[in-house]
Parts: C-alpha cells; sequence; structure tokens
C-alpha cells in the first residue's frame, strides 16, 4: 500500500541534511512454506492447526494428548453408500482384532478399542503415532439391517458393511408413455 509523498528529513553520510520527498510503504508479512501448491485446502489447514494446538497443549501441560493417559481420540474414517448396504472404514494400524469393539445400540454405531504402544528399544526421539484408547461413533441412516452388520479388519482397515434393509434400497420406476 501506498502512501502520500511527504517531505523527510534525511542526512547523508557527512552530516548534511536533505530535504527530499520520500514515498511512504507499508509492506505485509509473507509466510513461506515447504508445502506444495496441493497441500493448501480448507482441510489441510484445520489439520495444522490440530497439529499445532496439540503441539502447543502437550507444551503446556507437559502431556502427550496422543498418548494412553489422555482421553480418547478419533481415529479417520469414510461412510459410503452403495445401492445395498453403507459401508464405514475406518483406518486403525496396528490395532489388534481382540482389542476390538463394535456394538449397534439404537439408531448409533460404536467402535471403541486400544491401540498399545510397543516395546522400544533406545531413546525415542520424536513419536506421530498415536497410541492408546480409541473411540469412533455415527448415526445409522434409517432402513439398516442391523442383524446382518459384518466387519472385516485387513492391513490396518477396519471395513463395516452395514447391509439396508428391502425398503430402504432404492427401486427403479420405469416412465410409461400416456
Amino acid at each position: 500500500m501506498t502512501g502520500p509523498i511527504t517531505p523527510a528529513r534525511r542526512t547523508n553520510p557527512h552530516g548534511a541534511r536533505w530535504d527530499t520527498p520520500v514515498e511512504e510503504t507499508m509492506t505485509l508479512p509473507v509466510l513461506r512454506s515447504q508445502a506444495t501448491p496441493a497441500m493448501y485446502g480448507p482441510l489441510h489447514d484445520f489439520a495444522r492447526l490440530h497439529q499445532r494446538m496439540s503441539d502447543l497443549l502437550s507444551t503446556v501441560l507437559d502431556t502427550d494428548p496422543r498418548s494412553a493417559t489422555g482421553s480418547a481420540w478419533t481415529p479417520f474414517a469414510d461412510v459410503t453408500e452403495a445401492d445395498d448396504a453403507y459401508l464405514l472404514e475406518i483406518d486403525l494400524p496396528g490395532v489388534n482384532r481382540k482389542d476390538l469393539h463394535l456394538e449397534v445400540a439404537g439408531d448409533q454405531l460404536r467402535v471403541s478399542g486400544d491401540i498399545v504402544e510397543k516395546e522400544k528399544v533406545g531413546w525415542l526421539r520424536h513419536r506421530t503415532r498415536t497410541v492408546g484408547r480409541f473411540q469412533y461413533q455415527t448415526l445409522l441412516p434409517g432402513g439398516v439391517d442391523v442383524e446382518h452388520v459384518t466387519a472385516d479388519l485387513a492391513d490396518g482397515l477396519l471395513t463395516v458393511r452395514l447391509p439396508k434393509t428391502e425398503a430402504a434400497k432404492p427401486r427403479r420406476i420405469t416412465v410409461n408413455a400416456g
């Protein structure tokens, strides 16, 4: 942003004063990042904000919010809809099947469990893995056959299949010529 030109009194290296017009300018700070332009977006910004807030809290409180002593954290999940079922995919790397608990209560599906921290040899310098108790819950849409819900855990991905009832499945309706 530029302002009006105002006279300014300056001195040269020899001490003589100059009365010359100087244009006032204001510069804005520039945030430089190593990130590529593809990493920008509102969700990425929220993830960065969450990480910074977690780091701040761990510094101030001298605790790690990702530790087993903290409250339950929520894993990342995707919910998709097919013609015959809803599919819920939850990222749970390092979770053992015996440490998982799934339950349907009313119109809610709850997935909870623990990720146990492995024994480390040597000094832990940096940790980005989340350990401890986790919990994910979601409201089920109407028309889910709760008696036939299935769950599979493979390669750190929990896939829960929630089949639709016959009444909830989409039907194709033909249009007759009138």
